[in-house]
């Protein structure tokens, strides 16, 4: 079963939280969060991103570079930035994209859970972001971003969330770039923290959505930190890792598409007719196709878009990853035709997150950068869940979910 805690989090004040708050650390790159600081010395990418004060080009694995975020969580605390409730809580995390809005419960995620399998993947994850991570944690004793979960449905716990959601928020801002609202709501009354502490205890199981990494080496470092402790008793705070729980059905995966340097030697005439032996291959014309169905994809080449549509018996639908349409356009596009067998490590393949539309797809295919792109019908929470009960792992890069939790409103510390 499920267990998770209340605990004592780390927030800015209301009214510097949209000084502190930022995206988190994986979805951009030094300079782009060099940009968004700017001469905000309150930003959180001071902490998640602390290459940034140093000179261009300094890696973000620079040894100093961990110790200058350690350097700067304490200067935040000190000066007000960040300020630890005097006592546990729990806290609901509301975001709204396009008019539907998602609530979240963030909790301390029992370190256990992760290592014995309750708290359950479906990716991957490489052990070298899974390092970089664990040593951000160690060096700052704190989850500085929470990861993102899903939980069954639970009329109780919903129920809960609606009345918090009819009262005023501790944060309610809009938040730049995505231009989607965020709320956040503190849940200290001792009955509702039961509640939801006795509702998580009868789930069997969590879903990381988001965050693979990040809950790897929150987990890692907790069972590190168990090992260490001569006295260590499983009360301590190590033992609980910062995660955002929402309800599945609430969840938006967009789609997550490919962009291709080069046809691998084919001409377009020859990619078309090699895709027709396991595609039904329709040209769409110039205006762009967005796939509408499972094992339905659209394809942008030489300035025109094609429908594909997988063969019978070119997937096995009592296969949970078999069916999926990012194992059938790996298997049988990337694969077969263009030979390009791993996704991680291949520089002959980018991907592109749902949120910048297919217009982004024919932008890189019309500039001469890409010379193909794919793109794929979302994964539903459902095939998530599904993969993740029966043991096995999606391929790489084949959820994109959105919106992203904002970092800053609320940080974990381990002690």
């Amino acid at each position: 079963m499920a267990k998770v805690k209340p605990f004592r989090g780390l927030r800015p004040p209301r009214e510097l939280v949209e000084q502190v708050e930022s995206r988190p650390y994986d979805v951009l790159d030094s300079e782009e969060a060099r940009q968004e600081a700017g001469d905000n010395e309150k930003s959180l990418y001071h902490i998640i991103k602390p290459e940034i004060d140093f000179p261009v080009g300094t890696s973000e694995y620079d040894p100093r570079v961990y110790e200058k975020a350690a350097e700067n969580f304490q200067k935040f605390q000190q000066n007000g930035w960040l300020v630890q409730d005097k006592e546990d809580c729990y806290y609901i995390y509301a975001q709204t994209m396009n008019g539907k809005t998602q609530y979240g419960l963030v909790v301390g995620a029992w370190v256990n859970d992760y290592t014995e399998g309750r708290i359950k993947k479906h990716e991957l994850t490489r052990r070298d972001k899974e390092e970089d991570r664990m040593k951000h944690v160690r060096v700052n004793d704190a989850n500085m971003e929470p990861v993102f979960f899903a939980y069954p449905d639970n009329e109780v716990l919903d129920n809960l969330i609606m009345r918090y959601a009819k009262t005023e928020p501790v944060y309610d801002f809009v938040a730049p770039i995505d231009g989607f609202r965020h709320q956040f709501w503190i849940v200290d009354d001792q009955s509702d923290m039961q509640t939801i502490t006795d509702e998580f205890a009868k789930m069997p199981s969590l879903y990381i959505a988001d965050g693979h990494h990040r809950s790897a080496a929150a987990a890692l470092v907790g069972a590190e930190k168990q090992r260490l402790n001569p006295s260590h008793n499983g009360t301590e705070e190590y033992n609980y890792f910062m995660a955002v729980c929402f309800q599945a059905s609430q969840l938006t995966i967009l789609d997550y598409n490919r962009v291709l340097k080069d046809l691998n030697g084919l001409t377009p005439e020859q990619l078309l007719e090699a895709l027709s032996k396991n595609f039904i291959v329709s040209d769409m014309g110039t205006e762009i196709y967005k796939p509408q169905q499972l094992h339905e994809f659209s394809m942008y080449l030489a300035q025109h878009w094609y429908k594909l549509v997988a063969r019978e018996g070119t997937y096995d639908a009592s296969d949970p990853i078999g069916v999926l349409d990012v194992d059938i356009s790996s298997r049988l596009i990337l694969d077969e035709i263009l030979n390009i067998g791993d996704l991680r490590s291949s520089k002959r393949i980018d991907f592109v997150g749902g949120l910048r539309g297919l217009t982004e797809l024919k932008r890189r295919v019309d500039s001469g950068e890409m010379q193909m792109a794919l793109a794929l019908y979302p994964v539903s929470m459902k095939q998530i869940i599904d993969i993740a009960d029966s043991g096995k792992i999606m391929p790489p890069k084949a959820t994109w979910f959105e919106p992203k939790l904002r970092s800053g409103l609320v940080v974990h510390k381990l002690s």
